[in-house]
């Protein structure tokens, strides 16, 4: 029998979706001034990490399965501006700033 690599199998996937759905949960929380200006940019960059991780999981070929990791690899750095600057205006306090930066 042979057994296929499953996208939910990939460890990259698995902590890019947990970690989007934990800053989720915080992010529901704020005010809505803080929520719609800063939280939905923050949720769009942590959720493409990811999407862009499915999506290429689900191409054919190499240069473009590759192309949407270097996507996903984007959006990570972006993620972790917008994680860097909701630690400084105190949107996150120490402990969830940790959480989501170790994993």
């Amino acid at each position: 029998m042979i057994n296929f690599l499953k996208l939910n199998n990939l460890n990259s996937y698995k902590i890019a979706f947990n970690i989007s759905n934990y800053i989720w949960e915080i992010i529901i929380k704020w005010d809505n001034f803080s929520r719609n200006s800063f939280g939905s940019q923050l949720v769009r960059s942590i959720d493409s990490i990811s999407a862009n991780i499915a999506e290429g999981f689900g191409r054919y070929s190499k240069k473009d399965k590759i192309k949407f990791y270097r996507y996903s690899f984007g959006s990570l750095k972006e993620t972790q501006d917008w994680i860097q600057k909701a630690k400084i205006r105190k949107l996150i306090n120490n402990e969830e700033y940790k959480y989501i930066m170790v994993n």
